[in-house]
């Protein structure tokens, strides 16, 4: 359900992150414009306001840190408030964020951290330990405030905060996510306020208070976001004067608008199309990125949608409860064909859940598990299932009707129309219907689990935690009614140990070995098959934006960062002076000049989730 994520292909969004190799980005460019409902030339605004405005293809689901999981939308809150840590531009390791130091007791079951005391929110009162405890209590006992985050805290045993600077979180076992804790943390005194935070979106009322380096100060839904800098910001300000996320149903249409310089920077849904990057190549002012994601893109199967109170709803085909059903369709994609037809070699042909750009945790299968493009098997999969051709060369079920698979697609995504056009063709040759869903809305008949499969997708981040926690048992609704953290409502107990497991591993090389477990568990069970894992493609003006920090430093995305440092760093074309905007972090706004030059895939490790998805989503 995931598109980073941070995108989620599905009711959440998505969300990823960690590999590279030696790709060198120069992002020099100008001046922006201020966000009007109504497109004009990105230019400086009448009161001399410098406006950076970005084309985003998807919808915020939620601007409530405690609700939200899309892409869009988990990135619009790490630039309004800030987390525990951080992660470093150039190669995602764990960093001071509103906590400027950790430490874990001998038996790892209690974490000190100290809060820094030079962050102020928005409105002018001091953030503090007190703000962080509230937030993660909240979340500890209110199931609504525990919709996007709640596997974070699942393990707290008690939060407190003895002073405005020190917070104490107690654990009930090890936890290896300690140092990176993707939660946004809110102010106290604003939200405590709120009397149902399951329904609270958090939009209605700006400005929202924040002590993020912007200051969400308007949205209209489906339209923009817009964020104003935060000149209090501890790390200090952001150089462009506001940002706006512009909403584009058309990813043509944002295209064009980044042609015409009504937009500074477009990154597609979450990416390009190749011919919509291919299209702006050489064009004048326009700098294309082209670098490994941090996303994955899946085919997710129904394996029966079902809540944890044990009530089954939804109404996916009962052949896919058949492990050998699901194999058999997974061996009839030829993913080869989608990497060279569809995202015309823009990606990497898809095996493990987590993305090589992660290379401590990427998994492959070995070549006995693998499950090749093979159309004769996956047949003879079918025929020992007992699906079997009629006269008419048509498989049919266990009721004797031919069997058509629904299969549930983004409207706005043309690389699931394009691969569900692939896979009534392949299927078909198997004797199996597929009739395509494109939607503008996927998340409602997802989360009714009314559908037979679907085109998932999420952004990972440095530390896979969140994105592996989406397939447990834990994650489900608690009935059919309510809204779970799953993404695709996988339920399997040998997963749900392997997942306590690496939670409570310490040794980073033990930890890794349990999660590729994990990963070589959903690639047998097959209800999350992953196709590829698409470049981050997008483009931005350079006669808008000076430079602009990648992340990693070199072959990194800019878009869907697990982090805020594109936009904080962004330096308008106008500002004159030097583009290297390094600050205590080491941040460095341009690293190379002119051309993005990707060799090799090179690797990178940190901490992080989300996602993200696609970050998630």
């Amino acid at each position: 359900m995931g598109t980073n994520d941070q995108k989620r292909s599905l009711p959440h969004g998505l969300r990823l992150v960690a590999l590279a190799g030696a790709a060198a980005l120069t992002l020099t460019a100008g001046l922006a414009t201020p966000l009007d409902p109504a497109p004009q030339r990105a230019r400086a605004a009448d009161d001399g306001k410098k406006v950076l405005t970005v084309a985003v293809a998807q919808s915020v689901d939620s601007l409530s840190p405690f609700l939200a999981v899309r892409l869009l939308s988990t990135s619009i809150h790490r630039l309004m408030y800030e987390y525990l840590t951080n992660y470093d531009p150039k190669d995602n390791h764990a960093i001071p964020g509103l906590a400027t130091k950790w430490e874990p007791s001998a038996d790892k079951l209690t974490w000190t951290y100290t809060i820094r005391d030079n962050s102020t929110w928005s409105d002018g009162q001091q953030a503090t330990a007190e703000d962080a405890a509230w937030t993660f209590n909240t979340m500890m006992t209110d199931t609504g405030a525990a919709t996007a985050n709640g596997s974070y805290v699942g393990n707290f045993r008690k939060v407190t905060a003895p002073s405005p600077t020190k917070l104490v979180i107690e654990l009930k076992k090890p936890q290896a996510t300690m140092a990176a804790l993707d939660v946004p943390i809110v102010p106290k005194h604003v939200w405590e306020k709120v009397s149902d935070l399951s329904e609270f979106n958090n939009d209605k009322s700006f400005p929202v208070v924040g002590n993020g380096p912007f200051v969400l100060s308007g949205y209209k839904a489906d339209s923009y976001v817009r964020l104003k800098a935060n000149k209090g910001f501890w790390r200090g300000a952001p150089k462009f004067d506001e940002l706006v996320f512009r909403y584009y149903k058309d990813q043509d249409a944002a295209v064009s608008a980044l042609r015409k310089g009504e937009v500074s920077f477009v990154a597609g849904s979450p990416s390009l199309t190749p011919a919509q990057a291919e299209s702006l190549k050489g064009a004048d002012d326009i700098q294309v990125n082209d670098a490994p994601g941090r996303r994955f893109y899946a085919l997710a199967t129904n394996p029966g949608a079902k809540a944890k109170n044990g009530e089954k709803f939804g109404d996916g085909h009962p052949s896919l409860l058949d492990q050998r059903v699901r194999n058999a369709l997974f061996r009839a994609v030829d993913r080869e064909a989608i990497i060279d037809k569809v995202f015309r070699g823009h990606a990497v042909e898809g095996e493990g859940y987590i993305p090589p750009r992660f290379q401590e945790y990427f998994w492959k299968p070995s070549a006995s598990q693998k499950l090749a493009y093979d159309p004769a098997e996956a047949a003879r999969l079918l025929d020992r299932a007992g699906y079997k051709k009629n006269g008419d060369g048509k498989r049919v079920g266990k009721d004797g009707k031919p069997i058509t698979y629904r299969v549930l697609c983004h409207a706005t995504d043309p690389n699931d129309k394009a691969i569900g056009k692939y896979l009534q063709e392949w299927w078909g040759e198997l004797g199996i219907g597929v009739r395509l869903n494109c939607l503008d809305n996927v998340t409602d008949p997802w989360l009714a689990g009314r559908y037979d499969l679907a085109f998932d997708g999420w952004s990972v981040n440095p530390d896979p935690d969140f994105v592996l926690s989406i397939h447990t048992c834990g994650a489900l609704p608690a009935t059919p009614k309510d809204t779970g953290a799953t993404d695709n409502f996988i339920c399997d107990r040998k997963y749900d140990e392997l997942y306590a497991r690496q939670l409570a591993e310490y040794d980073p090389a033990k930890r890794a070995d349990i999660v590729k477990q994990m990963e070589s568990r959903l690639y047998d069970l097959g209800y999350m098959n992953v196709m590829a894992y698409p470049n981050a493609v997008e483009a931005f003006r350079t006669d808008q934006i000076k430079s602009i920090t990648t992340m990693p430093a070199k072959a990194g995305n800019i878009y869907g960062q697990d982090g805020y440092w594109s936009w904080w760093s962004a330096v308008p074309a106008d500002s004159g002076g030097s583009s290297d905007t390094a600050s205590s972090t080491g941040v460095v706004a341009g690293i190379a000049a002119g051309v993005v030059v990707l060799a090799g895939l090179g690797v990178f490790a940190a901490m992080r989730r989300r996602a993200t998805a696609e970050e998630r989503e």
